[in-house]
């Protein structure tokens, strides 16, 4: 059961990040061997033993994480909490048991990638003693439940999470930002302390007995490579791309000093977290109009604006989306999932409204979850979670272990590369945009700047996060440092400062749903460069041959019959190969969205110059 939001899997409890979550609690699982030496065979037995439990319990596991999702109470978090500890007590087990088999000769190399999933696809392992299992469900359900019930306020007003958002988009007053700012972060991270350094120390007792070293370690182990080989390949890509995002720093950063003057963004050092538009900082495109270059800037229309114009409301927006994959030859959406999703934030109840797509069945019984506006951010992500809905249908046919991606960045990618092509063109061609007010090439340099303003401005969030929690998970970080890492991580790399001192009382990292959520973050850094990669292959195959940016490869079949060849594989081969099958290139690099962002680059070094770069 994959769960994946515009950045995440849905439920707080992603135990086992293969389609099925977790297994049933019975039949018990298969014994490794009766004999002294199991074989081969025996490895094979238990293999599809285990995969078949795992697809049985997932539909009911599934079921339980929607409705705890959408209807948030006590009785649903109970529900789900028991779920899933059920689930992480099986999966452990399994784990274990395929941990066995490892030394076992004359093992096929699927057998081999098989055991390899089942050992390392547990994203918070419980040890086996009594009642771990219970204890870890319990406590991430719980954080995960306070963070979609948390408020922030708003002129001494309580604020929702779904609002607050949106509000710090908008809001351009210094004092309100920073009120929202530090009420949320408050308000929602602040109590989750305690709960997450258990959540740490029990996972990681699970991770050291499936013979990891730690649950950062166990998360680096699933990209076909060495946990250290990761790390360093992570490394790699940042600096193919950190000095793209220095010269956007520096340019922000003295349009910022601009607005509001030195007495809240100085002209030097790190930028004020509150001031960007995003309660993470994380993207920064809600303050293009403060950072919109004279002229250029001006690009003659906003998504939001169109979307009303045309009295789009949150359903016809997801209705366009599908229409982008119908356009490559996808198959349309079944009525289930109409009938079924949640496309708008209900008014009678609780419900977690980060964005998120749902596999319930592995086969057809596909969903999005939303609180959707009507408003351009909210196009973009609707291509986005329908990208993982049509991976999961894609390879719904591949054994259950495979129903998935090819590494996680994979599935965050597809929805990414598709919402590139949102460019003027394609608004024009689904009937948004009147032709006549398609922007100009002198107007590049703007649209290249809003890009860059969510995609180059995400690069070290998505990056920093799981850095933390690397360190954390193997005791380099302790808990009462956990706020003076969160923060010192977001100074080194994304040149970032709260708007008020922060002590150790705090715990900001539980502000950012992924963490109490136990969401694997490096998976949306890759994807932010996976997703330039898809496009560049995307448009070379249908022949496009001007600027990067603005092409649109929507209606042509050939790329979504080359894509469904990528998609289909699910995770059966290692990632390089299916990029390959894609892209023809076996390794991820930055080099895709350097060449697309090369305008910019050289229009924001010579806006920069004489100007004091970094921080």
């Amino acid at each position: 059961m994959t769960r994946f939001g515009i950045s995440t899997f849905a439920l707080g409890v992603a135990l086992f990040t293969s389609p099925a979550l977790a297994g049933p609690p019975s039949p018990a699982a298969p014994a490794a061997a009766t004999a002294a030496a199991p074989t081969s065979a025996d490895a094979d037995a238990f293999v599809a033993a285990a995969e078949q439990q795992l697809a049985a319990f997932s539909i009911d596991a599934s079921r339980i994480a929607w409705i705890n999702a959408t209807y948030i109470t006590e009785d649903t978090d109970a529900l789900a909490a028991k779920s899933g500890a059920e689930g992480t007590e099986l999966s452990v087990k399994l784990a274990l048991e395929a941990a066995k088999y490892q030394a076992v000769a004359g093992l096929s190399a699927d057998t081999v990638r098989k055991l390899n999933l089942l050992r390392g696809g547990i994203t918070l392992p419980a040890p086996t003693k009594a009642g771990a299992a219970d204890e870890l469900s319990t406590i991430v359900t719980r954080m995960s439940s306070q963070y979609g019930k948390g408020k922030g306020t708003l002129g001494g007003k309580p604020i929702n999470g779904s609002d607050i958002e949106a509000a710090m988009g908008t809001v351009r007053d210094p004092q309100q930002l920073k009120e929202m700012w530090i009420s949320w972060h408050d308000n929602v991270g602040a109590q989750m302390h305690d709960d997450y350094a258990r959540t740490v120390e029990i996972s990681n007792q699970g991770a050291v007995e499936l013979g990891y070293k730690d649950v950062g370690a166990m998360w680096r182990s699933g990209y076909d490579m060495s946990p250290q080989e990761f790390a360093q390949l992570t490394d790699k890509l940042w600096r193919e791309v950190e000095p793209l995002y220095q010269s956007l720093h520096t340019y922000v950063r003295w349009k910022l000093n601009a607005r509001y003057g030195d007495a809240v963004q100085p002209k030097t050092g790190p930028i004020r977290a509150d001031l960007l538009g995003n309660m993470w900082a994380q993207e920064w495109g809600n303050i293009y109009d403060i950072v919109a270059p004279k002229g250029a800037g001006d690009l003659g229309f906003d998504v939001g604006d169109l979307l009303t114009e045309k009295g789009y409301d949150p359903v016809k927006m997801v209705r366009a989306g599908e229409g982008f994959y119908s356009s490559l030859g996808f198959a349309a959406l079944p009525d289930t999932f109409w009938a079924r999703s949640q496309i708008v934030k209900p008014a009678d109840r609780d419900v977690i409204c980060h964005a998120s797509a749902w596999d319930l069945d592995s086969q057809d019984d596909v969903r999005i979850k939303m609180c959707t506006k009507v408003n351009g951010d909210d196009f973009v992500t609707i291509h986005h979670e329908l990208g993982h809905n049509y991976y999961q249908r894609a390879y719904k046919n591949q054994p259950t272990l495979y129903q998935n991606g090819a590494n996680d960045g994979f599935h965050e990618a597809i929805g990414d590369f598709v919402a590139l092509s949102i460019t003027p063109q394609y608004l024009v061609q689904i009937g948004l945009l009147d032709a006549a007010r398609v922007p100009s090439e002198d107007k590049d340099i703007g649209l290249l700047l809003k890009q860059a303003m969510d995609k180059v401005a995400f690069l070290p969030f998505g990056l920093l996060v799981d850095k933390w929690r690397w360190a954390v998970f193997s005791g380099v970080i302790k808990p009462d440092g956990y706020e003076a890492a969160w923060n010192a991580l977001r100074l080194q790399y994304q040149g970032i400062t709260p708007p008020v001192e922060r002590d150790a009382t705090r715990f900001d990292p539980g502000a950012k749903y992924h963490v109490p959520a136990s969401v694997p973050y490096t998976r949306y850094f890759l994807a932010r460069l996976l997703q330039f990669q898809f496009y560049a292959a995307a448009c070379k195959q249908a022949g496009w041959t001007g600027p990067l940016h603005r092409c649109s490869f929507y209606g042509n079949k050939e790329v979504g019959a080359r894509l469904n060849a990528m998609l289909e594989l699910g995770q059966s081969k290692p990632w390089p190969e299916a990029l390959e099958a894609f892209t023809g290139s076996r390794e991820i690099s930055g080099a895709a969205m350097a060449a697309y962002f090369a305008p910019l680059k050289a229009w924001l070094d010579a806006q920069n110059k004489g100007k004091p770069a970094g921080w």
